[in-house]
C-alpha cells in the first residue's frame, strides 16, 4: 500500500494545504487519515456523511482550508465555488454568532425603522465594521444583510449611506422572500441565521427587554431546537397571532375565504391559529409567523435542498414558506418554539400589499402548492376549484358595486386583481432557477 507523507504546515504547501485534524471539505476522516495517510480521491469522493469528522460535518472547516479562501461555503461538504457576481465579499471572513438576514422591495421608510432598531439593540466593536455586539456585555456578534430585490426607490444608496455596518446585496431581480432569503444566507456566515421583516422593529425597553438577546439565547441554549419565533404585535401594541398548529387538507377551505368569514369559530380555524392557547408562556408550536424567524444554522443545513443556495424553496415565492420549512425542520427531529419574552413589532403587510393582484396570486399558488406537496393532488385540484368558484363570485359582486358607483376606485383595482387571478388558473409557475444558475 502506497504511504502518504506526514502532513506539513500549511505555511510550507503551494497548493491545498494538508489538515493536522481532517474535515469534512479535505477528506474524510479515518485512522489512515489520522496516522497521516491521505486516502485515494475515488475513496473521498464517495464517503458517507457519517464516516467523517463529526466536529466539522456542520461546522466552519478546518483552519487550514479556510486560509483558501474567504469565499468557503457555509456547508464543507460543498466544493469551493467562486462568489456571485451578486453578493459582495464579507469585510471579515471569521464567523460570527448572528446573521440578520433582511429581503426588502421598495420600503425604504419600513426599513430604516427597522434597521435603527437593530442598531439600537446592538453596539459597534473595534475592528470590522460590518460586525456588532449585543446581549449583556456585548457577548455575542452579529452582522445585518439587506438583500434588495430590484427596487426602485434607491433603498440600496440609502441604506449604505445611513447605515454603513450593514451589507447590502443588489438583486438584478425580484427574487421574492424565498430566493432573496436564500441569496442572502449564501453571504452569511453566522451560527445562528435570523430571517427578519422589513416591516418590523426590535423591541429593547426595561418592560420587555431586549427582545434580540432573548430570542437568540432561547435558540442557543438548546441543542434541540431548531426554528424560534417572538411574539408579534401591531403598531398599536395589540397581539398579533403569530404560532400555528400544521393545517388539515380542510384548513385552505376555511383561511381567507368567504367560508372562513361566514363562519369564523370553524374548528380548523380555531386549530390553525391555536386558538385557546396560553400566549404568555414559551411553548413548542408546528410553525410560526416567517416575519421574524431565529434559526440555527446546522439545522438549515440538514434540511437544505441541493438545486437552492438556502433553506427555502424557491417554488414559495412568498407566504407559505415558513410553513414549508418549519414542516420540513419537525420532520428531521428538530423543536420549533414560541418565545414570548421576545416582542417583534410587525407593520403586516406593508411591502406584499404594494400590489393587490400579486398578492391574491402568490397567496392563493403557495397554499395550493403546500396543499399538493403534503396532500396530494386531488387536495389541491379540489381546493384549486373552489378558490377559483369564489373568485368568479367576488368578481360579479364587484362589478355589481362597480355598476352602483359605491367607491368605483377601490371596485376598478379588485375587479382588475381578480381578473388576473381567474386567467390564471392558480397555475403555479415553473420552478425559477436557483441564484447559481446561468441567467
Amino acid at each position: 500500500m502506497r504511504r502518504w507523507p506526514k502532513p506539513t504546515p500549511a505555511t510550507s504547501s503551494p497548493g491545498r494545504p494538508w489538515c493536522r485534524i481532517w474535515c469534512a471539505r479535505c477528506a474524510p476522516v479515518r485512522p489512515s487519515a489520522r496516522r497521516g495517510r491521505k486516502p485515494p480521491l475515488s475513496w473521498r469522493k464517495r464517503a458517507p456523511i457519517w464516516l467523517r469528522c463529526p466536529t466539522h460535518v456542520f461546522a466552519s472547516p478546518c483552519w487550514s482550508c479556510a486560509t483558501l479562501s474567504s469565499n468557503a461555503p457555509t456547508d464543507p461538504r460543498l466544493p469551493l465555488r467562486p462568489a456571485s457576481p451578486q453578493a459582495s465579499a464579507p469585510l471579515d471572513p471569521a464567523p460570527v454568532d448572528l446573521s440578520i438576514l433582511i429581503v426588502s422591495w421598495n420600503v425604504w421608510e419600513l426599513l430604516r425603522a427597522c434597521l435603527h432598531s437593530i442598531e439600537q439593540a446592538s453596539s459597534p466593536r473595534p475592528g470590522p465594521p460590518d460586525v456588532r455586539v449585543f446581549g449583556p456585555e456585548g457577548r455575542a456578534t452579529l452582522e445585518v444583510i439587506v438583500v434588495d430585490n430590484a427596487s426602485h426607490d434607491a433603498t440600496p444608496d440609502r441604506v449604505a449611506a445611513r447605515f454603513p455596518w450593514v451589507r447590502v446585496i443588489r438583486s438584478a431581480t425580484n427574487l421574492g422572500f424565498t430566493g432573496g432569503n436564500n441569496l442572502g444566507y449564501a453571504a452569511s456566515r453566522g451560527r445562528f441565521i435570523y430571517f427578519l421583516n422589513p416591516d418590523t422593529e426590535l423591541v429593547q425597553d426595561r418592560l420587555h427587554g431586549d427582545s434580540l438577546w432573548e430570542l437568540y439565547h432561547a435558540v442557543a441554549d438548546d441543542a434541540t431546537v431548531g426554528l424560534a419565533g417572538p411574539q408579534l404585535r401591531y403598531g398599536d401594541n395589540s397581539l398579533q397571532s403569530s404560532r400555528r398548529r400544521f393545517p388539515t387538507p380542510l384548513t385552505g377551505f376555511f383561511e381567507s375565504t368567504w367560508l372562513g368569514r361566514a363562519w369564523p369559530g370553524n374548528p380548523w380555524a380555531r386549530r390553525l391559529h391555536m386558538a385557546g392557547w396560553p400566549t404568555a408562556f414559551r411553548h413548542d408550536v408546528d410553525w410560526v409567523v416567517g416575519a421574524a424567524m431565529l434559526a440555527r444554522r446546522s439545522a438549515l443545513e440538514a434540511i437544505r435542498q441541493a438545486e437552492y443556495a438556502g433553506p427555502f424553496d424557491e417554488r414559495f415565492f412568498m407566504y407559505s414558506e415558513e410553513l414549508d420549512l418549519c414542516r420540513r425542520l419537525k420532520a428531521a427531529g428538530y423543536r420549533v418554539v414560541y418565545v414570548p419574552e421576545a416582542w417583534v413589532v410587525h407593520h403586516e403587510g406593508r411591502s406584499s400589499g404594494q400590489v393587490v393582484a400579486a398578492r391574491h396570486l402568490h397567496f392563493n399558488r403557495s397554499k395550493l402548492l403546500y396543499t399538493e406537496k403534503v396532500f396530494g393532488p386531488r387536495w389541491a385540484t379540489a381546493l384549486r376549484r373552489y378558490l377559483l368558484l369564489e373568485y368568479r363570485l367576488q368578481l360579479a359582486l364587484e362589478g355589481v358595486k362597480w355598476l352602483a358607483g359605491y367607491k368605483r376606485s377601490l371596485r376598478a383595482q379588485r375587479i382588475d386583481a381578480y381578473r388576473q387571478v381567474i386567467a390564471s388558473g392558480l397555475r403555479h409557475e415553473s420552478a425559477r432557477p436557483s441564484i447559481h444558475d446561468p441567467l
